[in-house]
């Protein structure tokens, strides 16, 4: 993604709504960041696995429902966002026009520009209102940092290399991050018994 633009005035979801373009807009603390233009094709790759995981996995998500941007995420008048991904399981937050309310679990996608914003500006925003579990995937290193919730905040996160499995935390799902980053596993990890779908 490019670097997102940042206006110097406090807005709104109303202003949001009444906005004419149509480009991708998020409101953090009432200051508005720029998402376009559209995303890298490996930032939409990866949220494509991904997102075929949380489908293969969808009877162990406790019927809770999975969402891909961009769908507007509407946490209070202020603060409104796109995650890449994301988990709600309070049916009542979703809408039919947007998700009213905290989600359960997100993952971020960040590229060079964007990095500062996911893991600084969003961070701090997601641990604000309770997000339980917060993943950011960066495709560069390719790596996943996991941040997880306890008593109201997120401690050091949890890192995991391309080449292992990662499990989520709130939900009885497992990730092989190799197939997400569309990389070879290794001979050794393969006779370690890691070769199939986790």
């Amino acid at each position: 993604m490019p670097l997102a633009k940042r206006l110097e005035q406090k807005y709104t979801y109303y202003d949001y709504l009444n906005w004419s373009d149509d480009k991708r807009w998020e409101i953090i603390d009432g200051e508005v960041y720029c998402m376009s233009p559209s995303p890298t094709i490996r930032h939409q790759r990866i949220v494509r696995k991904l997102s075929e995981n949380l489908y293969e996995a969808r009877n162990r998500l406790k019927g809770c429902e999975y969402f891909v941007a961009p769908t507007d995420v509407v946490l209070d008048e202020f603060n409104v966002v796109q995650p890449d991904i994301f988990i709600v399981c309070d049916k009542h937050k979703i809408t039919e026009n947007n998700i009213q309310g905290v989600p359960d679990l997100i993952i971020e996608i960040v590229s060079k520009s964007t990095a500062y914003k996911d893991t600084k500006i969003k961070k701090d925003l997601y641990e604000k209102f309770g997000v339980k579990e917060y993943i950011i995937v960066f495709p560069d290193l390719e790596i996943v940092e996991r941040y997880v919730l306890e008593n109201s905040r997120y401690g050091a996160p949890e890192r995991f290399n391309w080449d292992e499995v990662l499990r989520l935390k709130i939900f009885d799902v497992e990730i092989n991050l190799w197939e997400v980053f569309e990389k070879e596993l290794p001979k050794e990890k393969k006779r370690d018994g890691f070769s199939g779908k986790a």
